[in-house]
């Protein structure tokens, strides 16, 4: 049976790209590692050589054995210690260094991805990358130190020791190494296949667990706690099976290492007892040689173990490898210019837009916002109107045709430029862990504390700000979860009123607010609007019936361009959503107090 390689050929340009792009500028540090790799592996293999001795100075009754030889062991095992000291201490630097580089280089690559691209896995499922995954990368560049450099060390220097004192024992000792090899290689690649499954499976459960809190509100009313603790189970159930075939995996290996460490030492203490009690060899040497022999066992068994904590780092560098090389598809051409804003005017050309193949989401949208306008986007869900929106900010880029600000296509201008003239105002509103200031304060960085409550003060929000225990200096907890869904649009309008950008897409902004809320936020609204090229998508009709042109549009076609009383004139879709809307208002029951 032919011997396996420690790693296996796909494994190997892995490792050798964790090695260009983050392990080499770290390469002054890794070679004073090297050197004292050197030294263990020296001191640990004169371990024999000096039990050799003794026991030979033992039996030639030599005196000063007892004075020399304990001075020499203490010497040797101090160096031996501060070197794995010296070691340990440069090898976890340089490993936690290396981590947080890789960690901030996915975080960078998933911000920078596009919505297509983050949209295939959930935020969960991407979290899970940077726990389960890089557990697994951190400890295969430990041990690649600790255990492939340092006990490989120590196994050459043992065996140089072995050939030293008898080759033809060491030939005999090293018969048992293909026998062991050829399952150890075969443990590894099964141990590859269930890791990326079980990495895979982990990330599902994450999902899961996130998707069940998020709903908690709606579990508890529709009582679906047992549903979601027996889909629950059933993904821990799964992980659990996985981790189960991994350990029985990784079990099978030291009982392999054992018995083969145990059939070589068994071997050896056969034909050395033989020769010491002929007189071939003195005691001295037997003693040597079964020390090194069982010295050599810890650092083979250890490279035996390693193989399979290279095959489950493998999995997880694969999917790591993976998803930093894909490419975001929106992309900035070389040779793109700032986008020079003059008015503000937005146009359509024929646009064409779809998610997946089979799923057109627009088809020949031709459309025109005159700069300072308000273009009002009505229809039933699913018709394409945040679609059109989501292509202003190239958020996805078109299939087919054009978007122009001020004749400019989006694709010939920088990205940087073209988000900097765009101001979003959605139902979902995003707020991060901090304080009010800085979540106003992401509208244009650097803004000074009277600009943000300036901003605020526009907003209808200076007034609960203040209310607030810390005022601007209180944090709104987890997607702003310390405030009501009007505090939070409020903020996020005071946002969009600091950024000042000459083009304002506001996406439903007040259909999940209350009577009150929406008041206050639709005042705002409206002072934001002003001078601004403004395309709104709204779900009551009400809200923009003075919109200067109002685009009906359904199953990605526009279908109805005019104002709100041609429209209602027309007697087409918009009249009858229209009709639909006052009949449902009207339809409402009265709450008495």
């Amino acid at each position: 049976m032919g011997r396996r390689p420690l790693l296996r050929g796909d494994t190997l340009p892995l490792i050798g790209r964790v090695w260009r792009d983050w392990l080499r500028p770290h390469r002054a540090t890794l070679a004073v590692v090297l050197v004292l790799i050197a030294i263990i592996g020296v001191a640990t293999g004169l371990y024999p050589a000096l039990i050799k001795g003794a026991f030979d100075a033992f039996d030639h009754k030599d005196p000063a054995a007892l004075t020399y030889g304990p001075i020499i062991v203490i010497a040797i095992t101090s160096i031996r210690g501060f070197a794995l000291f010296g070691q340990t201490v440069l090898t976890n630097r340089v490993v936690t260094r290396v981590e947080a580089d890789m960690q901030a280089a996915l975080y960078g690559h998933l911000i920078d991805s596009d919505l297509a691209q983050l949209g295939r896995e959930s935020p969960a499922a991407f979290t899970q990358r940077f726990t389960t995954d890089f557990a697994f990368i951190k400890e295969a560049l430990t041990r690649i130190s600790t255990v492939l450099l340092r006990d490989l060390a120590m196994l050459i220097a043992l065996v140089v020791a072995l050939l030293w004192m008898d080759p033809v024992l060491t030939l005999v000792a090293a018969v048992v190494v293909p026998f062991v090899a050829g399952p150890i290689g075969r443990i590894g690649k099964k141990l590859r296949r269930v890791s990326t499954t079980t990495q895979e499976q982990m990330g599902l459960t994450a999902s899961l667990i996130t998707e069940s809190l998020q709903g908690a509100r709606i579990a508890k009313t529709y009582a679906l706690e047992s549903y979601l603790k027996g889909r629950a189970s059933g993904a821990f159930d799964n992980v659990r099976r996985l981790k189960m075939k991994a350990a029985n995996a990784r079990g099978r290996l030291d009982p392999l290492m054992e018995i083969g460490g145990g059939v070589a030492v068994a071997a050896v203490l056969v034909l050395v007892g033989q020769r010491v009690m002929s007189g071939d060899r003195t005691v001295g040497d037997f003693t040597g040689y079964v020390a090194a022999l069982l010295l050599a066992a810890q650092p083979a068994r250890a490279l035996g173990t390693l193989n399979a904590i290279l095959q489950e780092a493998g999995a997880a560098l694969q999917r790591y490898f993976a998803l930093m090389d894909e490419a975001p598809r929106i992309r900035e051409k070389p040779d793109a210019v700032p986008l020079v804003i003059t008015g503000g005017e937005i146009r359509f050309e024929g646009v064409r837009f779809r998610y997946r193949e089979d799923a057109p989401a627009l088809e020949g949208i031709d459309l025109t916002a005159p700069a300072g306008a308000t273009v009002a986007l009505v229809g039933r869900s699913g018709s394409g109107k945040s679609s059109l929106l989501n292509l202003v900010p190239r958020l996805y880029d078109v299939t087919g045709g054009r978007v122009l600000i001020d004749g400019a296509d989006l694709r010939d201008v920088t990205i940087p430029s073209l988000r900097a003239a765009v101001a979003v105002v959605s139902q979902e509103v995003v707020l991060f862990d901090d304080t009010v200031a800085a979540n106003i304060g992401f509208g244009r960085p650097g803004a000074t504390r009277a600009e943000i409550e300036a901003a605020a003060e526009a907003a209808a929000a200076h007034g609960f700000i203040s209310r607030l225990n810390e005022g601007y200096e209180f944090r709104v907890g987890p997607s702003g979860g310390r405030l009501s869904g009007g505090e939070r649009q409020r903020i996020s309008l005071a946002r969009a009123f600091l950024k000042d950008a000459p083009i304002l897409l506001l996406d439903e902004a007040t259909s999940a607010l209350d009577s009150e809320s929406e008041r206050l936020v639709q005042g705002a609204l409206l002072r934001l609007m002003q001078g601004r090229t403004t395309l709104v998508i709204a779900h009551r009709l009400s809200t923009v019936r003075d919109a200067g042109l109002i685009v009906v549009m359904e199953a990605g076609r526009i279908v109805e361009t005019g104002t709100h009383d041609a429209l209602i004139a027309s007697q087409g879709g918009y009249a009858r959503l229209h009709r639909m809307q006052l009949s449902n208002d009207a339809d409402e029951p009265a709450f008495a107090p």
